[in-house]
């Protein structure tokens, strides 16, 4: 599998990141190893989980997908061959969260003992923290890589303004910078990304690995009418997706699909994978087939015809 470089750092992750958000939650531990094993046995070697994973179910507290991953590698006895990601940030409980650099060092040291391992290729700021300096928060990743606990830092969910003043500090101060976004970005969520982060982090050569690829599955071509939105837990989001435009986009996902022998899930991601300045697009899965279906994606090259059919039907 041909890696790709994660911005200008030393990172070379697979076209195609395993989302751990499931692990724990619609993945039990049994069926998130058997996910995990063939992901690697693909040949992909970049996984992203988060400290917050998964605090929406109930009797959960969060670190639970960051717990099973930690598992698995340490049965496995693979962790210098994988580039793992995690988030610090959103809020595990009552005064846990933020960017502080003190809940930072609290946190990473948790994150570290439910991965098992001493060091994370990728930690990330999850959500800005608006009332931290950001300074503040790099200074804090500065020690952390300094110590060997972190290798590179990467952003999530941050605008356009607030990485470029974050990219400016590091600069200034010849601090660490974020080496990645992750954002959402898929076919039917075009505009936020392209309109300023897009150009943003293609010229300061930012790895760009966005989450919901398949726009919570409907990107796979499922979700044809209301009466599919009880086919799985995120049906429910459907209802923002199932319109004019979204059906355009279904039917283009068809029609390109059928040309290249390949399944409009597989079509959505490998559209991701070819755009200029992104690197890998982030997806999760339930079962072992779900997996299979997403790595075939990584094999799937679309020709200019199919790219831009896909651009104009789905032109925010």
């Amino acid at each position: 599998m041909n890696k790709r470089r994660l911005g200008r750092s030393d990172l070379m992750v697979s076209p195609l990141c395993l989302g751990g958000n499931v692990f724990g939650w619609t993945a039990d531990e049994a069926t998130s190893f058997q996910i995990l094993d063939a992901y690697v046995d693909a040949g992909l070697n970049f996984i992203d989980t988060a400290d917050v994973y998964s605090t929406w179910v109930p009797g959960h507290k969060g670190g639970e997908s960051e717990t099973i991953i930690g598992k698995w590698m340490k049965a496995r006895g693979n962790r210098d061959r994988l580039v793992i990601a995690t988030k610090v940030g959103s809020e595990m409980g009552p005064s846990q969260k933020g960017l502080s650099k003190s809940y930072i060092r609290s946190a990473v040291e948790a994150s570290l003992q439910r991965l098992q391992t001493d060091y994370i290729d990728l930690y990330q700021s999850h959500r800005d923290d608006l009332e931290t300096p950001q300074q503040e928060t790099l200074q804090a990743y500065e020690e952390l890589i300094r110590d060997g606990k972190v290798r590179a830092i990467g952003a999530s969910n941050f605008t356009a303004e607030r990485l470029k003043e974050a990219l400016a500090i590091s600069t200034e101060l010849g601090l660490p910078r974020y080496e990645s976004l992750q954002n959402k970005y898929n076919l039917s969520d075009r505009s936020e990304y392209e309109a300023e982060l897009e150009p943003l982090c293609r010229k300061e050569e930012i790895g760009v690995i966005p989450y919901y690829g398949l726009a919570s599955g409907f990107l796979t071509g499922k979700y044809r009418s209301e009466a599919d939105f009880g086919k799985s837990v995120r049906g429910g989001r459907m209802a923002t997706y199932l319109n004019d435009r979204g059906k355009r986009i279904l039917s283009a996902l068809d029609a390109v699909a059928a040309r290249h022998g390949a399944t409009p899930a597989q079509v959505a991601l490998a559209w991701l994978m070819a755009r200029p300045g992104l690197t890998a697009p982030i997806a999760s899965a339930t079962s072992v087939e779900q997996l299979k279906e997403l790595v075939a994606a990584t094999r799937l090259s679309l020709n200019e015809s199919s790219i831009e059919e896909l651009d104009r039907a789905s032109a925010p």
